[in-house]
């Protein structure tokens, strides 16, 4: 996978390039800080991903977190 920065708002975002799959990530938690400016968006993202399984709204996947380096 090739490892690659964008910049969105002018912030940094964290994303892979799956090449088997041709699909793009995307770091959750760098999303997530600049769309809701959060002081800490690692906590936002915990709270909200409880919230939604209290709802029975449950993410596309059941994994807890997966080390995105950031590489510039």
């Amino acid at each position: 996978m090739e490892e690659n920065i964008k910049i969105f708002e002018e912030q940094k975002v964290r994303t892979m390039w799956n090449e088997d799959q041709e699909e793009w990530y995307f770091s959750v938690v760098d999303v997530v800080a600049i769309l809701t400016n959060s002081p800490n968006p690692r906590k936002y993202w915990s709270v909200l991903k409880t919230r939604l399984k209290q709802e029975e709204s449950e993410l596309a996947t059941n994994c807890s977190q997966l080390k995105l380096q950031l590489s510039e």
